[in-house]
């Protein structure tokens, strides 16, 4: 809402004909077309990039009609279009009319909140029931991005195939990283120092040697 909107709401409520309920009502509806606003946009820009209709308005690039007309970058252009696409063809419950009327202001997602539902959905690592609740979380409990984003993070994390071998060599190799920079900081002290004899030191950078070439 913006600052004509709210003065002209207060009018009509000294006026008496407009209650706190009703100012309530509306406050809702305008969070939630704030929140899928978005979508008009992407499905106008689609006809624009699939036609390349930006051809005819004198552009040479898409990126280029978006960033001097429209004061888009690029990558949020992409973005729309890559998720208003998405919703056509995998979440069309979400274009329907009825959709917001359905949830609360809370639980309508945004842009960002899609956006990562569609990346979910391209992780090849991902079963459907890890989807499904990835989903729940955007469309039912109103999650934002940075939650969602988390949430696919971790599950990522959990469908990881771990190879026992490959886990193995890493911990020893980061064990031997570890040892490589205990005997360069011991040799450094000591030869500073003089607080060995010279063996010790030589014995020290063969072993030190010996250990980097395991980690190349």
């Amino acid at each position: 809402m913006n600052a004509e909107q709210e003065l002209e709401l207060r009018d009509r409520m000294k006026q008496g004909h407009l209650t706190a309920d009703m100012i309530r009502e509306q406050l809702v509806d305008y969070c939630k077309n704030f929140k899928t606003s978005w979508v008009q946009l992407g499905q106008a820009l689609y006809p624009v990039w699939k036609d390349k209709l930006f051809y005819a308005w004198g552009y040479e690039k898409f990126e280029y009609y978006t960033k001097e007309e429209l004061g888009l970058k690029q990558s949020t252009a992409v973005k729309l279009l890559k998720t208003y696409f998405f919703l056509e063809q995998n979440e069309p419950a979400y274009l329907q009319d009825g959709f917001q009327e359905q949830r609360k202001a809370s639980e309508v997602p945004g842009c960002d909140e899609v956006n990562v539902l569609r990346l979910a959905r391209s992780k090849k690592e991902l079963n459907k029931e890890d989807y499904r609740q990835l989903r729940d979380a955007v469309f039912k409990e109103g999650k934002d991005a940075g939650g969602v984003r988390k949430d696919l993070t971790a599950l990522m994390k959990e469908r990881k195939v771990v190879d026992p071998d490959e886990e193995r060599q890493e911990r020893n190799d980061a064990a031997i990283r570890k040892l490589v920079g205990a005997i360069k900081n011991f040799s450094k002290d000591m030869e500073v120092l003089k607080l060995a004899p010279p063996q010790l030191l030589e014995e020290a950078r063969d072993l030190l040697k010996k250990l980097e070439e395991e980690i190349i």
